[in-house]
């Protein structure tokens, strides 16, 4: 698999994040960081049509985490409006960071120290320039063990 990958408009990035999605497992914590409207929600968009969680996927920005069924339980964190980790906390956070499900944290910077350390980041960088409104550069990074123990290929 090419970890790094520069995706033209919304309807690639949709199908890269479907495409790595066959690459995760029950348990895994994958956090993305990038600027706002750098497509982390379209990344998440295709991980969970790849995770068969249907068309339900929306950014959860005013409740912080969407619960999906699909493949496997799917949390989606939105994070952008948290001021601090004591946030996540008050959340349980761990409840869903050490289970049987997939979570998929935007704007994991805010969390970072709280990530496990087997996890993996995804960033996410739109160039927002004339003529590359549309282009994202993104690349995937297996942190930890989890890069020895699984074929990323």
């Amino acid at each position: 698999m090419n970890h790094n990958f520069i995706s033209y408009n919304e309807d690639e990035t949709i199908i890269w994040g479907e495409k790595i999605s066959r690459f995760f497992e029950p348990g895994d914590v994958i956090g993305f960081f990038g600027d706002l409207g750098s497509g982390k929600t379209r990344t998440i968009n295709g991980i969970c049509k790849g995770l068969n969680c249907g068309d339900q996927v929306s950014s959860p920005t005013f409740t912080l985490i969407n619960e999906y069924r699909g493949k496997f339980p799917v949390y989606h964190f939105d994070l952008y409006r948290i001021e601090s980790e004591q946030e996540i906390f008050d959340l349980g956070y761990e409840e869903y960071f050490y289970n049987d499900g997939i979570c998929l944290i935007e704007w994991a910077e805010k969390v970072q120290s709280l990530l496990p350390l087997d996890h993996i980041e995804i960033y996410l960088k739109g160039f927002f320039e004339p003529g590359k409104e549309n282009i994202r550069e993104i690349l995937f990074k297996p942190v930890g063990s989890i890069m020895q123990r699984r074929s990323w290929d």
